[in-house]
């Protein structure tokens, strides 16, 4: 496992747990700006929690089929260093945000099975970065957080054009051995650090990032 593994804590809604993920070595936080999410935060307790991530950790907006007129408004009053699109946007909406913000964009792409993966590639050229994640049940009301995970062998080995984050269903117990099948060198969490959907745990954090290994 290498010790150089970057994780990402996404969904955090205080201050006390952002400086749980700062304190464990997290190399991203995540904010969610998306209102059926039950780690929805507003733009103005973001932009004060914003305020709060040392030089050095990455501040992402997770965003779902955002307009402009959303975006403006994070990015006006948000100190951000990536935007991450996680809802149905297309490879030309990926590259149109990417533009107008002058932000790296980070474009999620959910994972069932084999016939999945061409999406990435997709995505792989006008994206900065990918985020690999389970593909929510359809009749799922979120696009990520949802406590799944699916078969990590359908990208163990697999390399983009830019950098690949693993998502979806880790938590402290499984990320070793999901790092381990394939080869990913960054991973997110959300659910598997709760108590209770949008409730994040410093213990959990904690125990995450030492499994994860970010150290």
């Amino acid at each position: 496992m290498s010790p150089k593994t970057r994780v990402k804590i996404c969904g955090l809604r205080d201050a006390a747990t952002l400086q749980a993920a700062v304190d464990a070595g997290a190399s991203y936080v995540g904010l969610v700006f998306f209102p059926k999410s039950p780690r929805n935060v507003s733009i103005e307790v973001a932009a004060q929690l914003a305020s709060e991530v040392p030089v050095g950790v990455a501040k992402t907006a997770l965003v779902v089929n955002a307009n402009n007129d959303l975006l403006d408004a994070i990015t006006a009053k948000v100190p951000l260093d990536v935007l991450q699109l996680h809802g149905g946007e297309t490879p030309e909406r990926v590259a149109e945000v990417r533009v107008r913000y002058g932000l790296p964009v980070m474009k999620a792409v959910g994972v069932a099975d084999e016939g999945d993966l061409p999406q990435l590639e997709r995505y792989a050229h006008v994206a900065d970065q990918l985020l690999v994640d389970a593909k929510p049940p359809k009749e799922a009301d979120l696009p990520g957080g949802n406590g799944l995970s699916f078969d990590w062998r359908l990208v163990a080995g697999r390399r983009w054009p830019v950098p690949w984050m693993l998502a979806g269903g880790l938590t402290p117990e499984n990320v070793g051995e999901a790092i381990s099948l394939t080869g990913a060198v960054q991973v997110d969490v959300s659910s598997g650090v709760e108590t209770a959907p949008g409730q994040k745990d410093a213990a959990l954090i904690a125990a995450f990032c030492a499994a994860a290994g970010t150290r």
